[in-house]
């Protein structure tokens, strides 16, 4: 997709500084920049090596509003953000022609509104609905009673369980696996069987969530798992029963919650993050990776950030780790 550096400017409400009229074809970074190609760049240290790279016009900060460069420069205060923007229309998604494969396994129940695509070997199981403009990759299945929104991308070899709701613009990538049975179980302690406790509450994801490939999230027990509007959770990420993630959250790979937890607004959780049963995290909290929350704990502290196992504000954890160092010094 070919661009004017002035067009994406007015697109991502960027201040244009030089030709307008340069013409775009793609993104890159500053190193393996080459013609026609936008980069960006956050820092004033890193301007000159943009500016004179191979790229042909920069996104940067308010920093580079007096620079002298014969590239167009687009000024934004977040120029990351705007980068991400001008990606959109210079990267857009294949297109997809609408219809349903002739493979494809779809009840005569399901709905399926305009603009749907259902690609090969896909499995559609009775009641489901799919809102408009919505895309099913190969091999998923949508167990019956699922609801799909509008515009969603479901990737192939996903599976997803009966009667999960999905919200609008969802992302699911490949083999992540959407409302399958918690872990769960009742001890008879006259056998030391382990009996399987009741796994039939729903899971409801909303709009604009992200899930990575081969995460699992699981339904509620009892009760409803739910995962708020705008999270993006990374690649295999474990959400267990009856957890409740709140909006805009962001989950790195390998993070690890268990049953009954509340991770509430615009926190943050590191790689391999683990979260013991009926936890919470408060709004706005940071938990670096590898760090450890024990079961029924609070972390609060909005913008606070905490590291370790148990999780300590980072602060803390710090000196903690340089007395242990200063002591081990001593023997």
């Amino acid at each position: 997709m070919h661009r004017t550096a002035r067009e994406i400017a007015e697109f991502v409400q960027a201040r244009l500084v030089g030709d307008g009229s340069v013409t775009l074809s793609g993104i890159s970074s500053v190193d393996s920049a080459t013609a026609g190609d936008l980069i960006f760049v956050e820092s004033e240290g890193l301007l000159r090596t943009a500016v004179e790279s191979a790229a042909s016009a920069v996104i940067a900060g308010d920093f580079a509003a007096a620079a002298s460069s014969a590239k167009a420069l687009l000024i934004s205060p977040q120029p990351r953000l705007a980068f991400a923007r001008a990606a959109t229309l210079l990267c857009p998604p294949p297109n997809r022609t609408p219809g349903i494969h002739p493979s494809a396994v779809v009840d005569a129940s399901a709905i399926l509104a305009a603009g749907v695509t259902v690609d090969p070997y896909a499995v559609i199981e009775a009641g489901v609905s799919i809102g408009t403009g919505s895309w099913i990759g190969a091999g998923v299945l949508l167990s019956a009673g699922t609801q799909i929104g509008s515009h969603c991308d479901i990737h192939p070899n996903v599976v997803v369980y009966p009667g999960v709701k999905i919200g609008n613009r969802v992302i699911v990538h490949a083999g992540a696996v959407l409302g399958s049975d918690g872990f769960g179980y009742v001890r008879d302690f006259s056998t030391g069987r382990h009996e399987k406790f009741p796994q039939v509450g729903p899971l409801e994801i909303d709009d604009d969530v992200e899930i990575g490939a081969n995460a699992t999230i699981d339904r509620g027990a009892l009760e409803t798992t739910r995962i708020g509007r705008g999270t993006k959770i990374d690649n295999l990420v474990h959400i267990a029963h009856n957890c409740q993630v709140g909006e805009n959250v962001v989950m790195a790979a390998q993070a690890g919650l268990s049953g009954s937890i509340t991770i509430e607004d615009n926190v943050v959780l590191g790689g391999q993050v683990g979260i013991g049963e009926h936890a919470r995290v408060e709004e706005g909290v940071m938990l670096g990776g590898q760090g450890g929350v024990l079961p029924h704990k609070i972390l609060r502290g909005k913008g606070v950030a905490f590291w370790g196992t148990p999780a300590k504000p980072l602060r803390e954890h710090l000196k903690e780790l340089a007395f242990l160092a200063r002591l081990a010094k001593r023997k």
